[in-house]
């Protein structure tokens, strides 16, 4: 039984369910999970929870992601990206355009932004995801969402080809950025329809893009019984959580019996989720939290036995 983290290059074509199918049958177990969905045709980085390491996997996914991604200016299409139907088209001229208007625009999009989620997404509005409206021509009102863009930077010379304008951008962001409704909104403060034409990510949870292994390469260290030397441990997609070391045995017990505490009983100060690591192997025992009704305890919210 493989249990740990493995990050998995994802190519275009395959749906990140595409992926974890394929696993499931090359590592011959149910247990194995994503963390935060691909668009088929966006290829990169997906790190892959196996066995209990699929108790974490919202916590890689809260560690931030980065992509490679063009933006194309003059079309707009209705999925926001290459593989849409066209719905607006404006023509640019050829050096209509300076480096400094993009770069300035770029600026603006740094911190927390607003976004509206695409029609084509996985978002669920009453129930049912954007995509299953979209897909039946229904209109429905979309959220708004905050999300956090650490850094986004130009990487390349402007293009001017097909009437249009490209350019590659690199982004650093938080859960839930949707890096196509990103290339669409610098279109619109530009004043110009806009999509995202090609996008990788380059590296996601901690994990990058050159440390990834294609299916084909996993199917091989399975066969050859070399899979689990490099699996990285539950412990790593925690890495962004505070820690508290236990020494003692029968405290060990009873965080693993998913008992509750005080929070005077330990040293540190609790005022998020913690992770209780066994100080013989440095092995997470458990996850817990401040209690939402008694102010003076913690209580678990995983347990890894």
């Amino acid at each position: 039984m493989y249990n740990g983290i493995l990050p998995v290059y994802k190519e275009r074509g395959l749906t990140s369910h595409d992926v974890v199918f394929k696993l499931r049958k090359i590592l011959k177990t149910k247990k194995v999970g994503h963390t935060g969905t691909l668009d088929p045709e966006v290829a990169g980085v997906l790190p892959i929870c196996i066995g209990n390491a699929t108790k974490v996997s919202d916590y890689i996914m809260e560690m931030g992601k980065s992509y490679k991604a063009t933006v194309f200016l003059g079309v707009s299409t209705s999925t926001e990206d290459q593989t849409g139907e066209t719905i607006e088209v404006k023509e640019i001229e050829h050096a209509s355009i300076e480096d400094k208007a993009i770069d300035d625009v770029l600026n603006q999009f740094k911190g927390e932004i607003t976004q509206i989620p695409p029609m084509y997404s996985s978002v669920k509005v009453r129930g049912k995801k954007l995509y299953e409206y979209a897909r039946k021509n229904i209109e429905v009102e979309r959220p708004e969402r905050v999300v956090y863009i650490k850094d986004i930077i130009r990487t390349s010379n402007l293009t001017f080809d097909q009437q249009g304008c490209q350019f590659d951008i690199f982004v650093t962001c938080g859960k839930g950025t949707y890096i196509r409704t990103l290339a669409t909104d610098i279109g619109s403060a530009l004043h110009l329809p806009a999509h995202m034409s090609q996008l990788t990510r380059v590296d996601s949870g901690g994990f990058s893009i050159d440390e990834s292994y294609k299916l084909q390469e996993i199917a091989e260290l399975v066969e050859h019984e070399g899979l689990q030397d490099k699996l990285f441990p539950i412990e790593y997609g925690l890495k962004g959580l505070q820690k508290i070391k236990i020494t003692n045995t029968v405290l060990k017990d009873k965080i693993l019996n998913g008992q509750k505490f005080r929070k005077d009983q330990f040293e540190e100060n609790i005022v998020e989720q913690v992770v209780m690591i066994n100080d013989v192997d440095n092995r997470a025992l458990a996850i817990y939290e401040p209690h939402p009704e008694k102010q003076d305890e913690i209580k678990p919210k995983k347990v890894f036995n």
